[in-house]
């Protein structure tokens, strides 16, 4: 029985030790919010991000895609959902997806002269264009294209 005991109390003592460092994770994981795995877009809503662009004093990041675009999905799924790239773009631009075909669309693309999509462009906080650029682009070149247009001024 002696020998039993020893091996009891060590077994108690790993077992609430499990058990303090499960509690202990997951008050940390409840009081740290989960980032965003994708850029945080409004939708259709050139207003909307005039508004937050003026009030955060950000940039504004506009993905300008058609719903039948190819290179537009992949963007999506594979180069907007890249964690560095939604902490880079959340953190530094109001960043806008519009549908170019439906809503203020078909006028923006006229204004903008939009010949292509995807097209992605960057604004300053008054809505000035500062960098274009249209099609594909993968993580690397997309977070170059981040900081090129975050060190412009506006080009109007």
């Amino acid at each position: 029985m002696l020998k039993l005991f020893p091996n009891k109390i060590a077994g108690l003592i790993v077992l609430l030790t499990i058990v303090s460092l499960a509690f202990a994770c997951k008050a940390q994981n409840a009081k740290a919010p989960a980032k965003p795995h994708n850029i945080v877009f409004i939708e259709d809503s050139w207003d909307e991000a005039l508004r937050q662009a003026a009030q955060q004093n950000k940039y504004i990041f506009v993905d300008a895609y058609a719903s039948w675009c190819g290179p537009c999905k992949m963007l999506k799924k594979y180069t907007f959902s890249n964690q560095k790239v939604a902490d880079f773009f959340n953190a530094n631009f109001v960043n806008v997806s519009i549908d170019m075909e439906k809503g203020d669309g078909p006028s923006l693309a006229t204004a903008w002269r939009l010949q292509a999509y995807p097209t992605l462009i960057i604004f300053d906080a008054k809505g000035r264009p500062v960098l274009g650029e249209a099609g594909y682009m993968n993580v690397s070149q997309l977070l170059d294209f981040a900081k090129q247009g975050l060190s412009k001024k506006s080009t109007i």
